[in-house]
């Protein structure tokens, strides 16, 4: 029973888009990228209210917090990007890694092509 809403799903989705173009591991940045922006966060993090404590003065202190602000921003940004790309790179395979057993969607494409449906079931 299907509802009225619902679409049916296809065998084989898309993969996933960056900037209008399938994503590609190579256009985006890198774990260097990453870990750098953590190594500062965690630098930012100790220096802001080292810099209060310490008397350093306002405008130093709010420039800290307002780095802490901005690379918390970039490494989350940072870090939905490379888990995109694992997601990305998992779905070419569709296997799994290490596994004897078949993946659900797996099994669903051997029914598929069994019954000759090329459009999945709604549910």
């Amino acid at each position: 029973m299907s509802l009225p809403n619902e679409t049916p799903v296809a065998s084989s989705p898309r993969p996933p888009e960056y900037k209008g173009a399938p994503l590609d591991a190579g256009r985006g940045p890198g774990l260097g990228c990453f870990w750098v922006q953590v190594v500062l966060l965690a630098v930012f993090i100790v220096l802001a209210p080292l810099s209060a404590v310490l008397n350093w003065g306002p405008a130093l202190a709010t420039i800290f917090l307002i780095g802490v602000l901005v690379l918390l921003l970039l490494v989350g940004q940072t870090s939905i990007f490379l888990l995109r790309l694992v997601a990305a790179d998992r779905k070419g395979r569709r296997a799994p890694l290490r596994s004897a057993t078949k993946t659900v969607g797996q099994i669903d494409d051997e029914q598929r092509s069994a019954t000759g449906d090329d459009v999945g079931e709604s549910r």
